[in-house]
Order: C-alpha cells, then structure tokens, then sequence
C-alpha cells in the first residue's frame, strides 16, 4: 500500500528540515520530499514558490476542516515557503479505485471543493482523492481559493461567483472531476451546499484571519457562500 499523510489531530510543533532526515524524495509536481524526525514519525515537505502559496494551501486546509471535509494534517514548518503533512497508509490512491459507497462520499464534499474553488478537487485520474482507514479525504488542496494547482494566480477566474459548482460537473476540459462529481444527486447536492452556507461568516473569518490570510480573502469567502445560497434549488 501507498503512504501519503495523518488525517488525525497532530501537535503543533515546528518542523525544521534541519533537525529531520530526508528518506524519499518528491512525490508531486512541486519539489519536496519525505523526511523522518528523531521519533521515526515521517512528513511530507513541499518547497513552494512563495509564502503566500504555502499560506494559500495551510488555509485552504483549514477552510476544508472548517467544514468538516476530511483532509491531510498540515504541520508548521520553520520555512514559510514550505508546507508539511504527516503520512499514513494510504488504502486506495485514486477515485477510479473507490466503491460506488466511496464514490457517494467523496461527491458529499461538492460544495466545499466549489467554494474554494479547488479546480484540481478530483486531480488527474483522481488522484488527489484516496481512502484511508476507510475514510474518503481530498489528498491535495494546493490547487484551491488564490492559486492553480501549478502555482499560477487565478486572477479574475477567483471571483465572488462559483462557477466551480457547475463546472465541476459538468467542464469536458476536466473530465477527472466530472466523472466524480457529474452524476451527483440533486439532494446530494442540496446538501453538499448546504455544509457551506452553514457555516458562520465569523468562523470563517478567524480561519482565514487567523492564519494571515487577508480581509480581501475573507470578504471574497463569504461572497461565494452567499451566492451558493442564492442559488436556486
């Protein structure tokens, strides 16, 4: 089976890649690599092209979690251009892999990949979706909310509007999310926005706030979950 990173509650002390060993090397398209600390507790650490991109991703986690999305456990690091998550056993590495069970779960996310405007929600051949201990988690947020998954800034394409609901279903230049999430039912879907526009304006602004990311952020997060619930049905 595959590793990949913890999905449980962590400590938050600091990783420094001085203080760790380096066991393996990159895994993604970003640099980075697998290191082991003096415990024998493995991370993976990603060298990202600024602080605002490894800002980018820590918040999108949070924002993630904020809605009860499952997601890897990110850890601090001493570096603010990099980005750390612990590892697991990893039971099923891509969505094409999962049980129509599995399949149902994963779409239950919809909205919160929408609203952070997670492009890259499903990845190629859906790779940034996996199983472990039995649970369905998104592997990867690095494509969310102020960046593509390639570190380019979406620009204007991040507005107050989310396109991303449609899109993800239904955007032939991303097939890997639309056979994840195309066929989702409309209650499933209901619901999957609904697990957004629950969530409290100021739980979102400490998320974000809380982790430097700007007022400008905020107030766009809050816009896109006011127009999901503008939406009809």
């Amino acid at each position: 089976m595959a590793l990949v990173r913890r999905t449980e509650p962590a400590d938050d002390r600091v990783l420094d890649l001085a203080a760790l060993e380096r066991t393996g090397g990159r895994l993604g398209s970003n640099p980075g690599g697998v290191y082991r600390d003096a415990e024998g507790r493995r991370f993976y650490v990603k060298e990202l092209e600024s602080p605002a991109h490894a800002r980018n991703e820590r918040i999108a986690a949070a924002l993630y979690r904020l809605a009860g999305a499952p997601t890897l456990i990110y850890r601090p690091t001493a570096d603010p251009c990099q980005v750390a998550t612990e590892f697991v056993t990893l039971e099923k590495a891509h969505a094409a892999q999962f049980s129509e069970d599995e399949r149902r779960f994963a779409q239950r996310w919809l909205g919160v990949h929408a609203w952070t405007a997670n492009w890259d929600a499903a990845g190629f051949d859906g790779d940034n979706q996996g199983v472990v201990g039995g649970q369905v988690l998104t592997l990867d947020v690095g494509g969310a909310l102020e960046f593509r998954a390639c570190g380019d800034p979406k620009g204007r394409a991040f507005g107050a509007e989310v396109a991303e609901l449609d899109r993800l279903r239904d955007d032939p230049d991303n097939p890997h999310a639309v056979r994840l999430f195309g066929d989702i039912a409309p209650a499933a879907l209901a619901e999957a926005v609904g697990l957004v526009t629950g969530l409290p304006d100021e739980a979102i602004r400490g998320t974000i706030e809380g982790l430097g990311g700007s007022a400008r952020l905020t107030e766009k997060m809050i816009a896109r979950k006011a127009d999901l619930a503008a939406r009809p049905g």
